[in-house]
């Protein structure tokens, strides 16, 4: 086995602990999160993520039996060429369903595409998202495909989707309404358990009091989280609360040196989740579906992608609440974390903790050596 991804010591660590080698395959995924890339960069984007896939993952795909394609629409695309040029077998997986065509639901917009408001009807808008992605991908694809040899593609979007897609996401808290269209293969979230312990200095905090409420963005670029970051650790003060920051990508470090707060970097997730009050956060897949698991409350500042689904997601459950746009005020993400921290809300998220899987990751495993047996 082997997993081609961006080359960030993040990924390379992570695969580490579970033995499996990193095949370093275009720029960093931290990059573009120290400012926003400009639309009109994307086709040339585009082109350089397509023609790194065609490149190292047809070096990296050989012997292999099945190649499993994720990410950004042009890099699975890159990765899913692989694949055909090779005659190996391949799955396409989406870690949210947002891109997947369905008539009860509008299209998410590129950057620098908006969809037109004044168009209602949903299965437009999915033709107008097919054309806006051969019009931002197709020229890079199949010039890159022509390269060697393989014929043009006509749609991008379906091309890389294919027939039968997975969803890599909870049934509970994701469910996938049937689509005449499409037969989706709902596995179930794909994460492993983390059985890390605890830093000792965070273990001895949490010890030392009432359980705190734990702030983090992932991912998010400085430029968003930095000011969200200071918000919410005042607003979660202000509720007579302690709090666990999380660093990420952003470096989150709360102004002060106050005895009520601890600063973590790369956590156990797992661990942590089930032992704070609430978890502030941007509303990630991979954060969103950890909480749920963990039975604890979550507020959501959604930043951007998927970010306001999971929060909706999230609020229509009543596990938690979002915060309405991702620029929160101390008033307003004051309001959504009363509503979180509130008894009912923890009653709710303890309740559908025991109904969200456990076993995405090895249903999709089974299926995949299934298929291959």
């Amino acid at each position: 086995m082997r997993v081609c991804a961006p080359p960030d010591e993040d990924f390379a660590r992570r695969l580490a602990e579970v033995g499996v080698p990193l095949v370093p395959v275009g720029p960093s995924a931290r990059a573009p999160t120290k400012a926003a890339p400009p639309p009109a960069s994307l086709p040339r984007r585009a082109a350089e993520l397509i023609a790194g896939q065609l490149d190292t993952v047809t070096e990296a795909a050989q012997g292999c039996d099945v190649l499993v394609a994720t990410g950004m629409l042009p890099a699975a695309a890159g990765a899913l060429s692989v694949a055909e040029r090779l005659g190996v077998r391949s799955v396409s997986v989406t870690f949210q369903q947002l891109t997947l065509p369905a008539p009860h639901r509008r299209p998410p917009a590129y950057p620098g595409r908006p969809l037109p408001p004044e168009v209602t009807d949903n299965e437009v808008l999915w033709e107008l998202d097919a054309r806006n992605a051969d019009a931002l991908f197709a020229e890079a694809l199949n010039t890159s495909r022509a390269s060697v040899g393989l014929p043009p593609v006509e749609n991008v979007r379906d091309y890389v989707i294919g027939d039968r897609p997975w969803l890599a996401t909870d049934p509970v808290l994701d469910p996938w309404r049937k689509s005449p269209d499409l037969d989706v293969v709902q596995t179930g979230a794909w994460l492993l358990p983390d059985g890390r312990p605890l830093p000792a200095g965070l273990a001895a905090f949490l010890q030392a009091g009432a359980p705190p409420v734990y702030v983090g963005f992932g991912s998010m670029p400085l430029h968003a989280a930095a000011g969200i970051g200071q918000v919410a650790v005042e607003a979660v003060r202000a509720q007579g609360r302690r709090v666990v920051v999380a660093r990420g990508w952003a470096g989150l470090s709360p102004a002060g040196d106050r005895d009520d707060c601890f600063v973590v970097g790369e956590v156990n997730q797992q661990a942590l989740f089930g032992r704070v009050a609430a978890v502030v956060h941007h509303g990630g897949a991979g954060t969103t579906t950890t909480a749920a698991r963990a039975g604890v409350p979550q507020v959501v500042v959604p930043q951007a992608a998927d970010q306001p689904y999971w929060a909706g997601r999230v609020a229509g459950l009543g596990i938690g609440a979002a915060h309405d746009g991702p620029t929160p005020t101390f008033a307003s993400l004051s309001a959504v974390l009363r509503t979180a921290l509130a008894p009912t809300t923890r009653g709710r998220a303890a309740a559908l903790a025991g109904r969200v899987r456990t076993d995405g990751a090895s249903v999709a495993a089974r299926l995949l050596l299934d298929a291959h047996g």
